[in-house]
């Protein structure tokens, strides 16, 4: 049997790390893996968590298991973190998953139990796991258009003239805020413009929210999605906690499922049947931290200082870049990256200017140019700039 299996194409990223591992220079800089850092390189373990893990340490009496769908006052703190105060907790049924690819794997497998016939729409460009797992699945995908490569904005009229295609019962994969790979996001009007052309159509949204409070806030970035649950009758949201809490690899994720408040008990029996024939129970370290710090008034002041001082670290960043290359290149060519949200944007440089980037200046990113913000300090930033300055001369 185990003859027959063929080599797995290389994923990227992870192959780009591994490279960054083995280079011998002391001055490379890696703008590829998708993790934040801080100014020293290193990605902490945020002040809340530490005071909640603590306090587990002290009080946690079991590790028996959870529910199939996890804690339900996980699912409780995550609703209300990103529909609000006032989220319908009858319309909402939901599970816990192993972090937000665990997320959008198993809303996926709810899409094909539910409509095996449905087409997903993603963004082109998306994260490339998107489509790696929508193929895996056999589920039917088209995509529609997003990024305007001349302006490094949204290419907002060609993206709502491919979704005015999309068919009653299609699903449309939207990034919540902080778009990955691009950092391009529409604005409050756009998003209104897509919720509504979405409830003309009939089209199902599936929110991938993975960056929540790294662009423009906390609540900010909730509000293109609490605006379209509002405004569709069904919504699926899938969510990380990977990086607003910087737990990374406790694998923290929730899928939630909206719609109308008598099919709830059947959907969330689906969504439970769907863990039990995937991993059964959920972790549940990371949801046990995640609901502590959001119950606790004194933990969640300090989590949402602390960060808002990520979101405006990166932000800072984002102007130092802009700022430099318009010095280096003498042109506004860059300036989007000021405007851009979240941990990355795409530059819009050649693949082969990439590649002059890695082996003439230690510099890594991936091959469509995407860099992960984060992952500069105010020290490489004009480093950064002199490199992309002169491989594009």
């Amino acid at each position: 049997m185990l003859s027959a299996l063929k080599p797995q194409p290389a994923d990227k990223i992870l192959q780009l790390i591994q490279m960054y591992r083995d280079d011998p220079r002391e001055a490379k800089i890696d703008l590829g893996v998708g993790v934040y850092k801080d100014p020293t390189g290193l990605t902490p373990v945020m002040r809340a968590v530490k005071a909640a893990e603590a306090k587990l340490w002290q009080t946690e009496t079991t590790k028996t298991y959870t529910g199939l769908a996890g804690e339900p006052a996980y699912a409780a703190a995550m609703a209300k973190m990103i529909l609000g105060e006032d989220a319908a907790a009858d319309r909402i049924a939901a599970i816990a998953t192993p972090g937000g690819t665990g997320a959008i794997r198993q809303a996926l497998e709810l899409i094909k139990l539910a409509s095996p016939e449905a087409t997903v729409w993603l963004s082109n460009p998306t994260w490339p796991n998107h489509p790696s797992i929508i193929r895996y699945l056999g589920i039917p995908m088209r995509e529609y258009r997003y990024f305007d490569a001349e302006t490094g904005g949204v290419d907002f009229d060609r993206m709502m003239a491919d979704l005015a295609g999309v068919k009653a019962g299609d699903v449309v994969l939207l990034h919540g805020c902080c778009h990955n790979p691009t950092g391009a996001n529409p604005n409050a009007v756009e998003w209104a413009a897509i919720a509504a052309l979405l409830e003309k159509t009939g089209a199902i949204p599936l929110i991938d929210l993975a960056y929540q409070g790294f662009g423009d806030g906390l609540e900010e970035d909730a509000a293109a999605t609490r605006l379209i649950a509002a405004r569709l009758p069904e919504v699926l949201i899938a969510a990380s906690c990977s990086k607003n809490f910087g737990i990374y690899r406790e694998r923290t994720g929730v899928l939630m499922a909206l719609g109308d408040p008598a099919l709830k008990p059947t959907v969330q029996a689906n969504l439970n049947f769907l863990n039990r024939q995937n991993f059964s129970f959920p972790p549940d370290h990371g949801a046990r931290l995640v609901t502590m710090i959001l119950t606790d008034a004194e933990l969640t002041a300090d989590w949402k200082s602390e960060l808002e001082e990520v979101r405006l670290n990166m932000l800072t960043l984002r102007q130092l870049l802009a700022d430099a290359l318009r010095a280096e290149t003498g042109s506004d060519r860059f300036g989007f990256i000021g405007q851009h949200r979240g941990m990355f944007s795409r530059l819009g440089i050649t693949a082969d200017q990439v590649e002059r980037l890695r082996s003439e200046h230690g510099i890594y990113m991936v091959g469509d140019s995407r860099l992960n913000i984060a992952g500069l300090n105010r020290n490489t930033v004009p480093v950064l700039a002199r490199a992309v300055a002169q491989v594009i001369r």
